[in-house]
Order: C-alpha cells, then sequence, then structure tokens
C-alpha cells in the first residue's frame, strides 16, 4: 500500500501565520493542473507495484479549484495507479469554498472526505488570523456537507493565541463536539518566520504567545475530547474509533507516498524527494518535461531518528522490537538507555516492548524525541 500527496499552490489570502508555500493568484492554476498531471505521469513508475489506499489533496486551498480541475487530476491519477476500491481521498477545504453548488459537484468526483481548516468558531478571531470565512461560514458548511452525505470530516481547531481565553477556547471543543465531525485536528499557535504574525510581534503590534497558555489548552482539549469519546492517536489528532486518518497515519508509520505538486516531498523509505517551492520554477521543469525535485538519500541514523520523531508523536509509540529488526539491537539498548531518565520522571512509559508518551509527556514529545535520537555514525551501529 502506498499514498500520493498533491500541493495545490492557491489560497484567497494569506493567513497571519501560516508559511506553507502558496500564491493568492489563481493566474496560473490551469497550467499549474497540466503540469501537476505531468509530473503525475513521470513519477507513475516509482509506485507501481503498490496499490493506492490514500490521495490527499492539501496546499493552499484545494477547494479554491473548480471540480473539473480535479476531474482531470483524477483521470490522470487512474491511468498512471491501481487505486482501493475503498481508498481515502482527502480533499482540504476553507468553510467559505463549500457552499451547495461546490459541495455537489465535488460530490461527483472521488474525494470522499474533508479537512475543514475552521480554526474557531469565533469572528473576531477569525479576523485576528486574517481567515476568508465567517463563523457562521464555519458552521454551516459543516452541517451542508454532512447532509451532503460527507460524513467522514475532519476540522482543524487553533489554539495558544492571545485572544483565545480558556472560556472560548472551551466553546470551540464543545462546538466541534455537538457538529459530531468524526477527527479533529488541533494545532497550538507557533510563530514562522516570514510570516505576518512573526511581523508584527517583532514590531510591538501584536502580543507574543504564552507558553503556559498553550499547554493549558491543550490539556484542556484532552480531557474534553477524550471524555466525548475521541481517542487521542497522535499529539494534534483525535479520532472517534475507527476514524483515523489514513493518509496521515501511513506518514507516522513509515508507509511509502509520492509528492505531487510545487513544495511537495516524497518517500519511499530510505530516500526523500522534495519539490521546488517556486510556483514559475515548477511550471517550467515540467514544461520541459523534467522533475523539479531534490533527491536525499536518508542514512540509517537519520532514518532511525525520523522513525523515533514520527512514532513517538502515536499512541503506537516506539516499537523496540521494530528497531531490533530494522536498526539492530545496538539501537534498541541506546534507545533504552537514553529513554530510562524520562521513564523514571513520568514523561515517558515502558509498556509491553514498547515506548510511549505519559500524558505530561505528551506536552514535551518533539523534546523527547531529540533526546532519543543518535547522532552516532552508522559504521558505529551494526547489528
Amino acid at each position: 500500500m502506498a499514498g500520493i500527496y498533491i500541493h495545490i499552490p492557491f489560497c484567497k489570502k494569506a493567513c497571519t501565520y501560516c508559511d506553507f508555500h502558496f500564491s493568492t493568484s489563481l493566474k496560473y492554476a490551469d497550467e499549474m493542473v497540466d503540469a501537476i498531471c505531468k509530473e503525475i505521469m513521470l513519477k507513475k513508475d516509482r509506485l507501481l507495484a503498490e496499490t493506492i489506499e490514500s490521495i490527499y489533496f492539501g496546499g493552499g486551498t484545494p477547494s479554491v479549484l473548480p471540480a473539473k480541475a480535479y476531474q482531470k487530476i483524477f483521470d490522470t491519477l487512474t491511468s498512471c495507479f491501481t487505486i482501493a476500491s475503498a481508498a481515502e481521498i482527502t480533499m482540504e477545504a476553507n468553510p467559505d469554498d463549500l457552499d451547495g453548488q461546490k459541495i455537489t459537484a465535488l460530490k461527483q468526483l472521488p474525494i470522499n472526505r474533508f479537512s475543514i481548516g475552521i480554526q474557531s468558531f469565533f469572528e473576531e478571531d477569525l479576523v485576528w488570523m486574517n481567515r476568508a470565512h465567517t463563523a457562521i461560514e464555519a458552521e454551516s458548511c459543516i452541517k451542508r456537507s454532512q447532509d451532503a452525505g460527507f460524513e467522514n470530516l475532519s476540522i482543524d481547531l487553533i489554539y495558544g493565541y492571545p485572544l483565545l481565553t480558556d472560556p472560548k477556547w472551551l466553546a470551540n471543543i464543545q462546538q466541534a463536539i455537538e457538529l459530531k465531525t468524526p477527527h479533529i485536528s488541533a494545532y497550538s499557535l507557533t510563530v514562522e518566520p516570514r510570516t505576518a504574525l512573526a511581523a508584527a510581534i517583532k514590531k510591538g503590534q501584536q502580543t507574543g504567545l504564552d507558553d503556559e497558555q498553550s499547554a493549558a489548552q491543550f490539556l484542556m482539549l484532552n480531557q474534553h475530547l477524550t471524555k466525548a469519546g475521541f481517542e487521542h492517536y497522535e499529539i494534534s489528532n483525535y479520532s472517534m474509533p475507527g476514524c483515523y486518518a489514513v493518509h496521515n497515519t501511513n506518514y507516522w508509520r513509515g508507509v511509502p507516498y509520492l509528492g505531487i505538486g510545487p513544495s511537495a516531498h516524497g518517500f519511499n523509505g530510505t530516500t526523500r524527494y522534495l519539490n521546488v517551492a517556486n510556483n514559475a520554477q515548477y511550471l517550467a521543469a515540467l514544461n520541459g518535461r523534467t522533475l523539479p525535485e531534490t533527491i536525499e538519500e536518508l542514512s540509517i541514523t537519520n532514518q532511525f531518528n525520523e522513525y523515533i520523531m514520527t512514532a513517538l508523536r502515536t499512541q503506537w509509540g516506539v516499537d523496540l522490537t521494530k528497531i531490533s529488526t530494522e536498526f539492530g539491537q545496538k539501537y534498541t539498548a541506546q534507545t533504552l538507555s537514553q529513554a530510562a531518565e524520562f521513564i523514571e520522571n513520568g514523561k515517558l512509559i515502558r509498556l509491553d516492548n514498547k515506548i510511549i508518551l505519559s500524558e505530561t509527556g505528551k506536552l514535551f514529545a518533539d523534546g523527547l524525541a531529540v533526546e532519543l535520537f543518535t547522532d552516532d555514525d552508522d559504521n558505529d551501529f551494526v547489528s
């Protein structure tokens, strides 16, 4: 099994906190769709023997393009790959795009899951973020999608920003629960370089972020969603039983995937492919039928560290048996040695032959992963 990620690099507006690759001009949208189809055809041999289990349209804002653009992409995909009949096919969407006409058009395509960028159900927060949708649209698009038969929905929420008081955050959580969305992704706001938010904070025009606020709101989220029946299966992701995001779960489990579109990257287990994050360069390369990518061969040490980073974020944790089998017993011994301090202080838990995060440890997930990394040369770790 394998997956395909397709990056659609267009948005209506630039959110103040976003550092993803996108353009607010749709001038070259048709050319971009053609180039994406060319890239799919040029890369089809990389997954020739694989059945495609998931397709994910990310961005940017994929929902800004018309349904006919996706029909062309799907025609290309189906001509190049074997796609499982039950494949999860997700489109990231903004609430303002999901009117009745658009949902009806998308329903005619193989898309069977929306990941909707709600972020907040409060108007003033959406204005602060420079989002294109309103609070009314945030709620109505979910109900409209459900009425049209899109029951497999995920919504994004953001916490940890100055406007978000604890009562408002609790109201956002309760609203998400009441709307019966089976999957919720919630992210602590971070200040990324070269964003409008970073510039405003530097100039003193915006208040900086409060780590204690973020931690408290993360714990609130865990408490209320788990009480409502959600499983906290990855640091930023919550799901009702059986509703895990197939595509993203495969990322964390190291399943191969193809990356299509500007700034997209792909992975086959030992090699990472990264496309240029520039629309003009991407289009020029594909017009010449060349791939606009750089290739990184991952060392055993890099593969190990990547496994630690992704696995520790999930409820399944770091599998010591997998480490021993795929990397060697010395890596297993080192992992146990470096984890011992954090098992002792309660941030990590040894459960059978796995190491998982405790509730407290979830607040320090990335830092704990780094503590379990190795920086030794591969030759020092031969099983």
